[in-house]
């Protein structure tokens, strides 16, 4: 699948194309019921599910929580343009699925750079003109704004939706308020943000569990996926109207599914569960 020449080391060939290497969409996919994983990613797979079995949940609330902001934001915002960053591999009801449902003209821009989701994410998005892959670094913001692709089909003076779903936990260091600076300062007013996160609840029994899970994906071929407390992932959302995330709680960052679940929950949530939290917010 590589078609990467022989001579080349396999430190040199793109993540998403060498199976030797694991690759964050991969596994994700994986967790989620997909098959286009490699060895390598289900070999990560099971030292996840090793170290804890409901890990799965993460994955599946991450998911559930995109699908419902987008159907919010879709049915309430009236925005018609979406710049989905680090969208992954595709699978049941992606992004543009979501918000066309109500308006077929609503603009979506997927951007990534793992060559496995640009040659599936194209191949599906081959006859719907309002939707497009754009192919760069989501922690270089300046090579995503700039992109002809994002430039072409997303007006920045208008509100936009940004999507930053699962992503900033896989960037190491402090810089992730300086990302996501980047990306607001370029918003207009009006404008939202779906945001989630590795979770680590500082609650000793979630924060252990949120450890192991961590020390596998930084310490292992991963070499990334931080978990954080609230207050910074909050940190990097500076100067945004929270919206309210349910029924019962004030604006604020809560677990991906107690973000306005579609119904009552009947069995209580997995530890895992409550180790990944998301936002919507927008822009003044």
């Amino acid at each position: 699948m590589s078609g990467a020449p022989a001579t080349q080391s396999p430190s040199q060939v793109p993540v998403g194309v060498d199976p030797t290497r694991p690759s964050i969409a991969r596994i994700y996919d994986g967790f989620l019921g997909g098959k286009d994983h490699y060895d390598v990613d289900r070999a990560v797979m099971r030292k996840i599910n090793e170290a804890v079995p409901e890990a799965v949940d993460i994955a599946r609330g991450n998911r559930g929580f995109l699908n419902r902001a987008c159907r919010f934001l879709a049915a309430q915002s009236q925005i018609e343009q979406y710049l989905d960053c680090g969208s992954g591999l595709p699978t049941a009801e992606n992004t543009h699925q979501i918000v066309q449902r109500g308006n077929p003209d609503t603009r979506v821009i997927y951007v990534d750079n793992d060559p496995v989701v640009l040659t599936h994410g194209r191949a599906l998005l081959e006859e719907n003109e309002n939707v497009h892959m754009a192919e760069a670094d989501i922690f270089a913001p300046p090579a995503v704004l700039a992109h002809e692709i994002v430039r072409k089909h997303i007006d920045f003076t208008e509100p936009v939706v940004l999507l930053h779903v699962g992503t900033l936990h896989h960037f190491e260091g402090d810089g992730g308020p300086e990302v996501m600076r980047q990306y607001i300062d370029a918003l207009a007013p009006g404008s939202y943000v779906v945001f989630s996160h590795f979770y680590d609840p500082q609650v000793p029994e979630l924060t252990e569990l949120a450890k192991r899970i961590e020390n596998i994906l930084v310490h292992g071929p991963m070499g990334a996926g931080r978990f954080r407390t609230k207050e910074e992932i909050l940190a990097m959302l500076p100067g945004l109207e929270i919206i309210k995330p349910n029924a019962t709680t004030g604006p604020d960052l809560v677990v991906c599914d107690e973000w306005w679940p579609d119904g009552p929950r009947l069995t209580p949530l997995s530890k895992a569960a409550r180790c990944i939290a998301g936002i919507v917010a927008r822009k003044p």
